[in-house]
């Protein structure tokens, strides 16, 4: 069999931090400006026409999130003014030891697009910084961090790395491995943010954990895709998520791999985290 090779690159990281109060924080990683390839090459096993044509896109420097939001963070903003809609304080299903105090540092899960949404208007208003979802392109942006592999670390991924579920499926013929690596666990929950090592840029769970919303609506292919920015919905009110999550398999976990629902629906597998495109004037 041939060896697995999983890249590691330890680089220097720039950041600021957003006191949220009650000694919680929002670490936010600047992630510079640059072009590169989005989405996935034909030769790229489990990938779809879905995620092609492959296309240069260009992106503006901005911030991002260095975790997704916690429901610590989340408990945090959900107590401020609102802005168009209510949050709730804690929709979590997994609570980690069981606290549901502002110390529990799982990702927030279980909140839809609009409560995304409406958690960047209250962070906003509360910084007076303009806080959003990434759009599509600026999240595979800062998960490949400059490769070009289906996942930051490599060519395959193994649950020492990420939080997936690493076991096969019999009857949906869904593989715990990808490409050459391993067979691994499967946790069934989410994990604390941070529990793996981060990408080249200081970002950490981009693959695995949950899935995370973006502000873009679900297209079917990059057909005529924008330069970058976030695209207007196609259908429907479908909105997009990234990463794959705790209960997936690995080829859902890829830096290309795309995937939507509804933008009032909520799971205990999808999450998100923040941006700020005005990060680089502070």
């Amino acid at each position: 069999m041939p060896k697995t090779i999983i890249n590691r690159h330890k680089k220097t990281a720039h950041y600021y931090i957003e006191n949220l109060g009650n000694n919680i924080t929002l670490e936010m990683v600047l992630i510079p400006g640059g072009s590169f390839i989005m989405d996935s090459p034909e030769n790229e096993k489990e990938s779809s026409n879905r995620e092609r044509p492959q296309h240069e896109v260009t992106i503006k420097p901005f911030a991002m999130g260095k975790y997704p939001i916690t429901q610590a963070q989340w408990q945090a903003v959900a107590q401020l003014p609102q802005v168009n809609q209510e949050l709730k304080l804690d929709p979590s299903r997994f609570k980690g030891d069981g606290s549901t105090s502002l110390t529990n540092q799982r990702p927030v899960e279980s909140v839809s697009w609009h409560d995304a949404v409406e958690f960047c208007a209250r962070l906003s208003n509360y910084t007076q910084r303009p806080y959003r979802l990434p759009s599509e392109a600026e999240w595979e942006y800062a998960c490949r961090a400059g490769t070009k592999t289906p996942f930051h670390f490599g060519e395959t991924i193994t649950t020492d790395l990420a939080n997936y579920n690493g076991t096969d499926n019999e009857e949906y013929k869904w593989s715990g491995s990808y490409g050459d690596g391993p067979k691994g666990i499967y946790r069934k929950e989410t994990t604390n943010v941070g529990s793996f090592p981060a990408n080249a840029f200081g970002l950490y769970d981009m693959h695995g954990n949950v899935w995370e919303w973006c502000q873009d609506g679900w297209h079917n292919s990059y057909e005529d895709a924008p330069n970058g920015s976030a695209w207007s919905s196609q259908s429907d009110d479908k909105r997009m998520l990234r990463g794959g999550s705790w209960s997936n398999n690995p080829e859902h976990c890829r830096s290309g791999f795309r995937y939507n629902n509804l933008a009032g629906f909520d799971n205990h597998y999808d999450g998100f985290r923040v941006v700020c495109g005005a990060a680089w004037t502070l």
